[in-house]
């Protein structure tokens, strides 16, 4: 059976369909774009954002516990790779507007379904916890 490598990927492959598609090299790029869509406030953001356009303060006060430096260190990520766009109207103060691009939409199908999926697991997930829990505990 042949081993996959970056060197037999085409560059201009649209779709991989399974893991065994997925060359060594391009692991490090999927971790990358999975690290932004995978992570906590990301995910939150996104979601508060599929709602429609919201102001910085907005998100603050949606998200709850986040500081006003990981929110902001959040955005401008979400910006850079392409999930979000800022808008400033000048004003006194300005005004900056913060929406989901049409990237940001795509990125919605797969969170949801992983979202529904944790809700629907948790009970199991605490179950596993508290039995590991007991289980190191009693060693």
């Amino acid at each position: 059976m042949k081993k996959p490598s970056h060197l037999s990927v085409p560059r201009d492959r649209g779709c991989v369909t399974s893991f065994d598609d997925l060359p060594p090299a391009v692991c490090q790029s999927v971790g990358d774009v999975l690290a932004r869509v995978g992570d906590k406030w990301s995910i939150l953001v996104i979601a508060m954002l599929s709602r429609g356009t919201m102001r910085f303060t907005q998100l603050k006060r949606s998200l709850g516990t986040i500081s006003q430096k990981v929110l902001t260190s959040t955005l401008r990520g979400l910006e850079r790779d392409g999930y979000v766009s800022r808008t400033v109207t000048p004003s006194i103060p300005p005004r900056v507007d913060y929406e989901l691009t049409p990237l940001g939409h795509d990125v919605l199908i797969p969170v949801k379904a992983l979202a529904l999926w944790a809700l629907s697991q948790r009970d199991r997930v605490e179950k596993a916890r508290s039995a590991f829990d007991l289980a190191a505990h009693n060693d």
